[in-house]
């Protein structure tokens, strides 16, 4: 008999908050029914600004079973964090989740570029790629190289040799569910062995942080310059104040004079 449900959740804190993120995330679209082309992220909508789409698209899930096939598998995966003894744990599972979601984002939209500029393929303009999957597949990826005995449960009744994972899983989805993205699935996995190879190494949590700051910013301000969102505290308006002198030139001889004319300056509301 298996463990309850409550040691497994305290097991896999990290995994268990994704996985209520993407759960709630999931019921809040349905309930506003938002479509995929709102969240997901296309080469289109990424040259038009909307970098924050790099992150929306990551934890939202349109369907159910998407949902439930993702999290599923990712909750087999959070053994990584027990994994302490092989330099893994909590901490690498979190800053490498950071760096999987937003690098295997821009190696999609690179892939794409490359066929549309390269091979003249005018239809992933506008494929619109949405899910965790991306990060499901590098982690699996991760976890064949790190503890290659391991073994990913899917569903509850599905068991895989976690060294075959995660190719495994990219010719079953692709099957099984043909508007899978076989291109974001596949950098999951690109990035998941740069990662386990150590080509991408050195994450800490000051880096991890700073990258989460960074993320944080260009969100918001992607969201407010894409229009997506209204920040009305962002706002920055001119203001003139008749007790500051400004600097002019006088004539043509360009000598410098103070005089009592408003500079303009900025504040931010």
């Amino acid at each position: 008999m298996g463990k309850p449900l409550f040691y497994e959740v305290m097991e896999k804190p990290a995994t268990s908050c994704i996985i209520g993120i993407c759960t709630t995330i999931w019921f809040y679209i349905q309930k506003k029914n938002i479509g995929y082309q709102h969240v997901g992220i296309s080469y289109e909508t990424a040259i038009e600004g909307h970098y924050w789409r790099l992150i929306t698209s990551a934890f939202s899930h349109i369907s159910v079973i998407h949902l439930v096939f993702n999290m599923s598998a990712l909750w087999s995966l959070g053994i990584v964090e027990q994994l302490d003894y092989l330099g893994l744990g909590i901490a690498y599972y979190l800053q490498y989740t950071l760096v999987l979601v937003v690098l295997s984002g821009f190696l999609v939209l690179g892939m794409y570029h490359i066929l549309i500029q390269r091979f003249k393929i005018e239809y992933f303009r506008r494929v619109t790629a949405v899910g965790y999957s991306c990060v499901v597949f590098g982690w699996m990826t991760i976890l064949s190289v790190k503890q290659p005995s391991s073994r990913l449960d899917l569903f509850g009744f599905v068991s895989l040799p976690i060294s075959f994972a995660p190719f495994e899983s990219l010719i079953f989805t692709s099957i099984i569910v043909p508007q899978a993205s076989f291109l974001g699935h596949l950098s999951g996995i690109i990035v998941g062995y740069a990662i386990a190879w150590g080509l991408i190494h050195g994450m800490t949590n000051y880096w991890a942080v700073s990258m989460l700051g960074w993320i944080v910013l260009v969100f918001v301000f992607s969201l407010k310059r894409s229009g997506a969102y209204d920040f009305n505290f962002l706002e920055i308006e001119s203001v003139t104040d008749p007790s500051l002198p400004s600097v002019r030139f006088m004539g043509n001889s360009r000598t410098l004079q103070m005089s009592s004319v408003p500079l303009g300056g900025i504040e931010i509301v």
